[in-house]
């Protein structure tokens, strides 16, 4: 045999030895991990023991407030190990947090939902910067990302913020709201006397 065979072959050896692991990315809600749908089913097609994930993911989230979700992402090895990461809660769940709203507009470029200010841009992307794909960004670059979203949530950002003005903003926007839901209902009223 040839050298240059020889150092194919050796070539070859080293392509084979690919990382054909698994990947899993979902939202699990703090401490509330458990065996049933949807991450019942996603990590039994793995292979992995799903009461030990389960326990491990709600003693790792046991000191953050249940029910709040938070972006997880699972490496499986091929000997049914992981190794999970877990994320903090995603910049939507944080914008309608300091907002302090339930939800996002239906509408978010023709209608306001709520109101944060710049402060609480900054403090938001202080905690999102320790996310594992932002570590790296300059905090100004996630700055300018969570104005985006929050535009996109119908949340308007502005410099100050009255206190009583914004209550009464509230107020108002629990009205907007019965009535959507109103319309929704409605609707899908309409849509099930269609399809019966």
């Amino acid at each position: 045999m040839s050298k240059s065979v020889a150092r194919l072959k050796s070539m070859k050896k080293v392509a084979d030895k690919v990382d054909h692991s698994s990947k899993l990315r979902t939202n699990i809600p703090a401490g509330m991990a458990a065996a049933g749908p949807p991450l019942g089913p996603m990590l039994g097609q793995r292979n992995i023991n799903i009461a030990a994930f389960c326990k491990d993911f709600n003693e790792r989230t046991a000191n953050i407030k249940q029910g709040i979700p938070l972006p997880t992402r699972v490496k499986v090895n091929s000997d049914r190990s992981y190794l999970m990461t877990v994320h903090q809660p995603p910049a939507s769940y944080f914008l309608k947090q300091a907002a302090g709203v339930n939800r996002g507009a239906m509408f978010p470029v023709k209608e306001t939902c709520g109101k944060i200010t710049l402060k609480h841009i900054y403090e938001i992307a202080k905690i999102k910067s320790q996310d594992p794909p932002l570590e790296w960004r300059p905090l100004k670059e996630i700055c300018t990302m969570l104005i985006a979203t929050a535009r996109t949530c119908g949340i308007e950002v502005v410099r100050e913020l009255n206190a009583k003005e914004y209550g009464e903003f509230l107020e108002e926007r629990k009205q907007v709201v019965e009535e959507q839901k109103k319309m929704l209902q409605e609707k899908r009223e309409a849509k099930m006397l269609r399809t019966a």
